[in-house]
């Protein structure tokens, strides 16, 4: 247990420095539709690396950073730096591509998030309809009518809402008439086993309905064969993302990709 706690103070201490030193930086991972390849949007996924530590996992300094508060001031840059990148490619003329952005649920509570969203927005100039926000379920559950307002303010702004990680929260149906979203994100671990499990398939199938007849997109993250896209194009699945069409990208990789505006998809992006 000292181990243990010796730890995670090194990796805290270590990441308090990691945003002054620019140890920080931003994957883009491409999400297509599934009826045309066309590439729709890139979800915008933190790194880190430490030159002691090497490249930490995110499955391993996120929850530092979480339980640290840190994730505020690190939500704050990452918001900050996917804006500055919109706004790049924007200049080059992909303009029509989103941004998706992870908000945690400290950066939504504790921060004037309408006001970080509108300042980003208003320093790099970029269109509102550029920025998705996904908020997690878990989130939508506390102080419902806090966050109702705090998300309608949002709406007005002119950005994209959606919910990560949607069927492994509390899953009320009531919010999603009552919150203005945009979108439903599958959650890998449904997507995973989708071909050869009859309940994941049926929570899929009940999901992509469930989307179609509130009028919301739907987009299954995790997808990584061609067993997986097969039950999602004949559902209906909107949208996809995973190993299956591409990594997590640098800048400079993904910009290849969006120059072309359509992925190809197989095995020669999962390498």
């Amino acid at each position: 247990m000292n181990l243990s706690a010796i730890d995670r103070l090194r990796m805290e201490n270590a990441l308090r420095q990691a945003l002054e030193f620019g140890e920080l930086s931003l994957h883009y991972q491409p999400q297509v539709e599934l009826a045309t390849t066309r590439l729709l949007g890139v979800e915008a996924l933190l790194r880190w690396n430490n030159p002691v530590l090497g490249n930490v996992s995110p499955a391993r300094f996120i929850p530092v950073a979480e339980e640290s508060g840190l994730i505020v001031p690190i939500g704050e840059w990452v918001l900050g730096e996917a804006c500055a990148q919109a706004r790049r490619w924007r200049d080059e003329g992909i303009d029509t591509l989103t941004v998706a952005v992870n908000i945690s649920a400290l950066q939504f509570r504790r921060t004037d998030i309408v006001g970080k969203v509108r300042a980003a927005l208003d320093r790099h100039a970029i269109p509102p309809g550029m920025l998705e926000l996904e908020l997690t379920e878990s989130l939508l559950m506390h102080n419902a009518e806090d966050v109702l307002r705090t998300m309608n303010d949002l709406k007005a702004l002119g950005v994209k809402l959606s919910i990560d990680d949607f069927g492994t929260g509390y899953s009320s149906l009531s919010y999603l008439k009552r919150f203005p979203v945009d979108r439903l994100k599958i959650d890998r671990s449904f997507v995973h086993d989708v071909a050869d499990d009859p309940d994941d398939a049926a929570i899929v199938r009940a999901i992509v309905q469930l989307g179609r007849s509130l009028k919301l997109d739907v987009i299954a993250e995790g997808v990584e064969t061609q067993s997986q896209l097969d039950f999602l194009r004949t559902e209906g699945c909107h949208s996809a993302q995973g190993f299956y069409f591409a990594r997590p990208m640098s800048v400079t990789e993904i910009s290849t990709l969006l120059q072309a505006g359509i992925v190809a998809g197989g095995t020669q992006h999962a390498a």
